[in-house]
């Protein structure tokens, strides 16, 4: 397999290796589990129990796992063709999911952040409607609605 091949194979495949760490580290299908793990990672007597526990909880150290199940499944391997290969082709897999998921992450901070905005500003134009007072939100002047008992 040619670099370039290798180069798109990477990025490629850490889609996946990202989709399936953010799910099961993130998301709502998962937490009950997540939780349970969290509860276990902090409350265990034995220190390799904990460890085990918060692998399920950490997006970066679980990242790790599901890209080595990844290079099982797929064989791939990146600049060298024997087990280095899979050295270097699993660390860099690793880094570029977690590169996925902190553009993913901020993407979604971001969509929350205007949807937040958002409300805000609605909230605040009805209670201008409500007492008349003009409130200035953001640098933009939010007036009253005129109505029959404030002309």
């Amino acid at each position: 397999m040619n670099l370039s091949w290798q180069i798109v194979a990477l990025f490629l495949l850490a889609i996946p290796v990202a989709c399936v760490t953010w799910t099961v580290t993130h998301e709502e299908v998962f937490r009950e589990p997540r939780e349970f793990c969290v509860r276990k990672s902090e409350g265990c007597r034995r220190w390799w129990q904990r460890k085990f526990f918060y692998l399920f909880t950490c997006e970066y150290c679980f990242s790790h796992y599901v890209a080595v199940f990844f290079l099982a499944v797929t064989r791939y391997r990146l600049l060298y063709e024997d087990w280095r290969g899979y050295l270097v082709g699993g660390f860099a897999l690793v880094w570029v999911a977690n590169q996925y998921m902190s553009l993913y992450n901020r993407l979604r901070l971001d969509i929350k952040g205007e949807r937040i905005e958002h409300e805000i500003k609605e909230k605040v134009k009805e209670k201008v409607a409500d007492d008349g007072t003009p409130v200035t939100v953001g640098g933009v002047d939010v007036q009253p609605k005129k109505t029959s008992a404030t002309r």
